[in-house]
């Protein structure tokens, strides 16, 4: 008597014994051991240029160290150095997890800085608990409006974004150039500068006699509020899934062109609130020039660390205590401060890299 096929033929194949299983790490900490290998690299790097250069590596490194951290006052002065990196660190993560390459926060940055100084320098008889709210009001709205523009070319007509936030970037540069040259120039002043702001409108300070000021509680409250939009809000949803892959996106029914629009709007709002921090907490006037790319080191942080906000928020701190402990470092040694231009490129040529290929993957998904 033959077997029934079935009993010769197993409808499901037999399991193996034992099973490969794939480890994944959660992106968060993904993220981050990433970043940390970058920075390690680029510590390398530095440490290279010295050893070549007949300089002491971890002398170098130690004095980085303490002049950072060493003190209350290093503290605060780091930190100081952070706020506007974090500021634009959340402006850039944000368009980039969108797969938006938004580089347009710097002229935000430059416009937001002057509308917070022309309102310190205009409205001087309004008191405090008033001014510095209308400040910050104001570079806010300006710096969303500049980015505004370019958006609706973005999501409406198809035009690159990359290119046209460069290039109103000079724009708005140039153009506060000659408001601080020409309508608001002040008279005997050889650099150009806007007038002081009213006293009323300047930030408390929060260590004296560090300049640290009340635009880093700021700077960390939009920090936290970027955390809870792109991890727990419908919004943050949209921008994962845009980013990820805008056709199903659009498929899905989500409005890639409002998504779009809103990511490089509150870009611009963030690098207007970090130029107001500036203006009102550090130098108490608008200066021509006075960013010294501030929004791009802010991009190279985003980037870091794969747009992360709670990683970004990390790598802002970072940068701070690098860029504060630099010029202490060349006192304290005879390491000059551009080693850390040599660390920063360092990874900042790493996430070129990232970026590029970000780049490359979007244009081919379009």
């Amino acid at each position: 008597m033959q077997a029934e096929p079935s009993q010769l033929e197993p409808s499901s194949p037999i399991p193996s014994a034992v099973e490969p299983k794939t480890l994944s790490l959660p992106p968060l900490v993904s993220s981050i051991l990433r970043s940390l290998f970058t920075l390690l690299i680029a510590l390398w790097m530095g440490a290279l240029v010295m050893w070549v250069s007949g300089k002491d590596p971890l002398q170098a490194y130690q004095a980085l160290l303490t002049t950072s951290l060493g003190s209350r006052t290093a503290v605060a002065n780091s930190l100081l150095a952070a706020t506007p990196i974090l500021f634009t660190a959340m402006a850039a993560a944000v368009a980039f997890r969108a797969g938006i390459f938004n580089v347009g926060a710097e002229g935000s940055l430059y416009l937001g800085g002057f509308a917070a100084a022309w309102v310190g320098f205009t409205f001087t008889d309004l008191p405090a608990w008033l001014i510095i709210p209308l400040s910050f009001l104001a570079a806010g709205l300006v710096g969303g409006l500049w980015c505004y523009f370019p958006a609706v070319l973005r999501s409406r007509l198809q035009v690159d974004e990359l290119v046209t936030t460069i290039l109103l970037n000079y724009v708005a540069i140039l153009f506060t150039e000659y408001l601080v040259n020409g309508p608001f120039l002040v008279p005997g002043v050889a650099n150009a500068m806007s007038p002081q702001i009213a006293p009323a409108a300047r930030l408390p300070r929060l260590l004296p006699p560090s300049q640290l000021n009340a635009s880093f509680l700021l700077a960390l409250a939009a920090a936290l509020a970027m955390i809870y939009l792109m991890t727990r809000s419908k919004l943050g949803y949209e921008i994962r899934m845009v980013g990820d892959n805008p056709q199903f996106a659009r498929w899905s029914g989500i409005q890639v062109a409002g998504v779009i629009e809103k990511v490089m709007v509150i870009g611009g709002i963030l690098g207007g609130l970090a130029g107001a921090g500036q203006v009102m907490g550090v130098h108490y006037r608008f200066i021509a020039g006075f960013s010294s790319g501030l929004a791009f080191t802010g991009m190279t942080v985003a980037l870091l660390v794969r747009n992360s906000p709670v990683g970004a928020l990390l790598a802002a701190l970072l940068f701070g205590m690098l860029r504060s402990g630099s010029a202490t470092m060349e006192i304290m040694t005879d390491v000059p401060r551009d080693l850390i231009r040599v660390l920063e490129a360092t990874i900042i040529f790493f996430a070129a890299i990232e970026f590029g290929s970000l780049v490359w993957r979007r244009r081919r998904e379009r």
